[in-house]
């Protein structure tokens, strides 16, 4: 059995772009297309996981978040440009995704955003401090712990960057609320149907 056949499960890398002042700062620095990235656990992004603003009205603090569409920052705005990617893994890498995941959740208040990282990782300078990330250093931080292939350190990924990564298979490309109205019409009319022949 090949390594590409064991990968029977997978996670989502979500790029972004939204219409805060902080987002268009950074695509005007940047000249890049989105802003944010976040990784979720499946197709129907329930949960998006990311490091982004406490607090939908103000930048700061910051810290590791999980993320609702329709909700919080990603609640004030109808049209939100994304891009979704899925990204294979082992049963043992998503195991170690998982963990990750509950890492952080439970141990958020250890960590920051890092103003300086997004300094950084545009003039692409290795420079990584303890428990601080932007959402790019973060999700290449993840991705690189369950062992998914990337062609630099972590600490200098940008949300462009992780639009290239070689296992990343991009699934759709438009707006993210259409997106997940579509799946949960999807999965709504799949439950009804299965509850029919049960």
């Amino acid at each position: 059995m090949t390594e590409k056949e064991t990968k029977k499960k997978s996670i989502y890398l979500v790029v972004t772009s939204t219409g805060t002042g902080v987002a268009r700062a950074i695509r005007v620095f940047s000249r890049m297309p989105y802003s944010h990235v976040s990784l979720s656990k499946d197709a129907s992004l329930h949960q998006l996981y990311s490091f982004c603003r406490n607090y939908t009205i103000t930048p700061l603090p910051a810290t590791f978040n999980t993320e609702m569409i329709g909700e919080g920052t990603l609640g004030k705005f109808e049209n939100i440009p994304c891009e979704i990617y899925k990204i294979p893994l082992t049963d043992r890498q998503y195991d170690h995704f998982e963990a990750l995941i509950e890492h952080f959740i439970h141990c958020r208040k250890r960590y920051s955003y890092s103003v300086i990282g997004l300094l950084m990782v545009k003039f692409q300078i290795h420079w990584k401090p303890a428990k601080k990330f932007v959402c790019s250093q973060f999700v290449a931080y993840v991705l690189d712990e369950c062992g998914v292939a990337l062609d630099k350190p972590a600490c200098l990924y940008s949300p462009e960057d992780l639009r290239y990564l070689p296992d990343a298979q991009l699934i759709y490309r438009g707006e993210l609320n259409r997106y997940y109205h579509d799946q949960n019409e999807t999965m709504s009319y799949v439950s009804a149907v299965s509850q029919q022949f049960n």
